[in-house]
């Protein structure tokens, strides 16, 4: 029987096909599956000029939001106001987290529209930030972006030395007083960083004494008890040009039971009231003929035991020198006092002699604990507050002390 071969093989005398043959076949199987998976085929699934279904999938997953951060990833001395920006085109911003190196985010606010980001505040000085932004576009796809960078070190810098204390227990007429290194011409950018709270709440309000001091009281004098917490947010604010703040503190203080004190320099009294009640009538004397007490509302700003009154340092020359008054309270920076009289003789309760200043009956060296002047000393704590009335001279100053309380509430604020 004869056997034919096989087209394009060759069958060896045992009937099997020839080597070369396996090799063509694999070959044509090798060629069949490179040209399928290499999907470039004129029948491959997506030979249409790459606009098969895999495509438009990975297309529409991509955001066409765009965000934009100001200023620029890695940037060194950036300005602590007005630099940091945060943008959304074509979709809307829906999250921004600005942090600084501590962690600490910086509150801001997104516009109504959705199209911008700006901070509530400054930023501090020689601070590295970072920026975290996400916006979402009609498809309600995402995009974010993410960015870092550095405040400027400024070279001419400024603090608020502040009073009343941390921690301390003033009278209800204390306001709470910066006065600062530098003069402050941008009043607005100083004030929004400083954030007054109290317990209760009572709206409180600053005003400007020059240029270098700032003053925050509330209408009426405080509520005994209340306690107020102000946080200094100062580092960073450029309080004029080129003039930064270093300053980040937060002071507390209570204010303690009420006591108010009515100076009558024409019944030469005193009457000492705690809550509105009389407690004590003490008879005074107050400033003689063309050196009258001024009238208004005063606060004790100094308590000394004992101090030294020169004439010569407040404008009256030698008429006076005493070197150890006793029992001694500020009201006035020009030099008026509330203070023991050991001198006075007959003048208390009868007649004017001092030279501007309230005086009570006291003892030289101010040991007896049972004077009026000893009384009153040991009662009163920085903060209260003296009012004097029908004396001869004009009303104190404001910013002569802190006796903002003889401005109207209005004039206060405007």
């Amino acid at each position: 029987m004869n056997v034919r071969p096989i087209s394009g093989a060759s069958v060896d005398a045992r009937g099997r096909r020839g080597s070369k043959g396996l090799l063509a076949l694999a070959s044509g199987v090798l060629l069949l599956t490179v040209t399928a998976c290499g999907g470039g085929g004129a029948q491959g699934p997506a030979s249409n000029g790459g606009k098969g279904k895999g495509s438009e999938t990975a297309r529409s997953e991509q955001s066409e939001a765009v965000v934009t951060i100001a200023p620029e990833n890695g940037a060194k001395s950036v300005d602590t106001s007005g630099a940091l920006k945060v943008g959304a085109s074509k979709g809307k911003l829906t999250l921004v987290v600005v942090k600084d190196a501590k962690g600490t985010a910086i509150a801001g606010r997104i516009s109504a529209d959705g199209s911008a980001w700006t901070p509530d505040i400054h930023l501090a000085a020689s601070t590295k930030y970072t920026v975290h932004a996400v916006a979402k576009d009609s498809e309600g796809r995402e995009a974010a972006e993410d960015s870092s960078f550095t405040t400027l070190t400024p070279q001419n810098t400024f603090v608020g030395h502040f009073t009343p204390e941390d921690g301390s227990t003033v009278g209800v007429g204390m306001p709470f007083s910066l006065r600062f290194t530098r003069g402050i011409t941008d009043p607005k950018a100083v004030e929004k960083a400083i954030e007054i709270k109290t317990e209760p709440a009572v709206e409180v309000a600053g005003h400007w004494f020059g240029n270098d001091r700032l003053d925050f009281r509330p209408e009426h004098y405080w509520k005994a008890g209340t306690k107020v917490t102000v946080k200094l947010a100062l580092d960073g604010v450029e309080g004029r040009s080129g003039v930064y703040g270093k300053q980040t503190k937060t002071v507390s203080f209570t204010i303690g039971r009420n006591q108010v004190s009515v100076v009558d320099a024409k019944k030469h009294t005193m009457k000492v009231m705690r809550e509105g009640k009389v407690v004590r009538t003490i008879p005074i004397t107050a400033g003689a003929p063309g050196t009258a007490t001024w009238n208004g509302q005063m606060v004790i700003t100094e308590k000394l035991t004992v101090t030294r009154m020169n004439g010569e340092t407040v404008g009256f020359g030698g008429e006076y020198d005493i070197k150890d008054v006793p029992h001694a309270m500020r009201l006035t920076n020009s030099g008026t006092f509330i203070h023991g009289n050991y001198w006075g003789g007959g003048a208390f309760g009868n007649y004017n002699a001092s030279h501007g200043c309230v005086g009570l009956r006291d003892v030289r060296g101010g040991y007896d604990s049972g004077v009026p002047a000893a009384w009153f000393f040991n009662r009163s704590m920085i903060g209260d507050v003296v009012v004097v009335k029908n004396s001869q001279d004009r009303t104190v100053a404001p910013d002569n002390g802190f006796n903002g309380w003889n401005m109207s509430w209005e004039d206060w604020k405007a």
